[in-house]
């Protein structure tokens, strides 16, 4: 044979032995490698706690790099804390007032849906019409839930949380003020027990506004009443009204202020300004 015939010979020869052997090293490499697996998924198996630990290591790494390419930590649940919800998905009186609301007062339909509902749930129980407690809102904070008065009323439905200390505490403290659901619960229990003392609804936002006491609200008790009409003609017929059980009014006085021309005061500066947030003491 020629010489060019026997380098090519030996080229392929050369070729074959390489091949041969990279296909004997990746055998035994991935071999190697499915002895490492099953010796691990034993290892795994027989010590849970060592699958739990790796199992965190893994999310918190997959965690640290997705944190890493958006700039933020992901939190699904929040959407659990959100006061909000489909006002399309409500029946058709709620989902009328909401939208009425949100178009008047300027504010998200989402939010306010989930508000209406929970104001018709709390008129249900309290036997209020959920039209007044809504009417309330409107006048006492524009259903701003993080209201603040000078007088320190605070919320949606502008509590005097210092003087209703203890009914937040069924909802962990005076913070909830500034929650909405809660902040609604705890200003229709102060209302419905007004209704009750006073055996009027006129009465009763009389006490809301803190004037009890005096010869005038201020016309407090006049401009939600107006609104009240307004939300009622909006939901329809179909909305309950409030129930006045004379039999259970609890008649009382309640005791002055220091300064009772301080709290008139208060009172009538409660209907000066419908776009600013009113001055209630809720005694």
């Amino acid at each position: 044979m020629s010489k060019p015939g026997n380098w090519v010979t030996s080229v392929r020869t050369i070729a074959a032995d390489i091949t041969e052997g990279f296909l004997e090293i990746t055998h035994n490499s991935f071999a190697l490698i499915g002895l490492i697996v099953a010796f691990a998924a034993v290892a795994l198996f027989a010590h849970p706690d060592l699958r739990t630990q790796g199992e965190v290591q893994l999310r918190t790494w997959l965690q640290d790099r997705y944190v890493a390419d958006v700039g933020f930590t992901p939190e699904p649940e929040a959407i659990e804390r959100a006061t909000a919800s489909n006002p399309k998905e409500l029946p058709k009186d709620q989902s009328a007032v909401a939208y009425w609301i949100s178009k008047k007062y300027k504010v998200a339909a989402e939010p306010i849906a989930a508000i209406v509902a929970e104001a018709y749930e709390q008129g249900a129980q309290q036997k209020i019409d959920p039209t007044l407690i809504l009417a309330v809102m409107a006048i006492e904070s524009r259903f701003n839930p993080f209201a603040q008065s000078t007088v320190g009323a605070q919320g949606l439905m502008q509590v005097m949380t210092r003087v209703h200390t203890e009914k937040y505490d069924n909802f962990g403290g005076n913070h909830a003020a500034f929650d909405p659901i809660s902040n609604l619960r705890v200003g229709a229990a102060i209302l419905k027990e007004y209704i009750q003392i006073t055996g009027s609804v006129e009465g009763a936002l009389k006490y809301y506004v803190g004037a009890a006491n005096l010869q005038t609200d201020g016309g407090y008790a006049a401009k939600v009443l107006a609104e009240h009409r307004r939300l009622r003609q909006v939901a329809g017929s179909s909305t309950p009204t409030t129930q006045i059980k004379p039999t259970l009014v609890a008649k009382r006085m309640v005791t002055p202020m220091k300064d009772e021309a301080e709290t008139e005061s208060v009172a009538a500066s409660h209907v000066q300004d419908s776009e600013h947030v009113a001055l209630s003491s809720n005694l």
